[in-house]
């Protein structure tokens, strides 16, 4: 008899990236510090898009789709994460727009069940010459529209 390797949890829309809580990231009361949430985001944002060849590599000049700024940050605190360990962001995009974006994600436990906080963050992708809003690449768009949520 073979062992099965398990299945990773399955969202209805968006993709589940796994992250880690370190000791490190706890404030002196034992919590996850508030700081820290938008920052495990932020690495599973971008996991999320250097998996799809979306990355920065040191040069905005050929940074594309990657040259990119945030206008907007908006997060709520729903329940203390107490402890190091395994846990996940979700993600999607709420609005795909022509130099911008809407997405919104929760960090929630490893299997996308318990959430501790969720928001909405939107991003404007720049020239690198000028830092104006210029448009995503078609490549870009067509990876974003797999991740809209749907309507409803």
């Amino acid at each position: 008899m073979t062992a099965e390797a398990p299945t990773a949890p399955t969202v209805p829309y968006g993709q589940l990236v796994p992250v880690a809580v370190h000791f490190d990231d706890l404030d002196a009361l034992g919590l996850l510090h508030n700081a820290r949430y938008p920052l495990l985001v932020e690495r599973a944002w971008t996991e999320l898009w250097n998996a799809r060849g979306v990355r920065f590599d040191g040069d905005w000049a050929t940074a594309g789709d990657a040259c990119n700024a945030v206008r907007e940050l908006v997060i709520g605190y729903e329940a203390p994460v107490t402890r190091p360990g395994a846990y996940a962001v979700h993600l999607w995009l709420e609005r795909l727009g022509t130099t911008g974006l809407t997405y919104g994600f929760r960090l929630c436990s490893a299997d996308g069940a318990t959430t501790y906080a969720r928001g909405t963050r939107v991003l404007v992708r720049l020239d690198a010459d000028t830092l104006r809003p210029a448009p995503w690449s078609e490549g870009f768009r067509q990876a974003g529209r797999e991740l809209l949520r749907p309507a409803g």
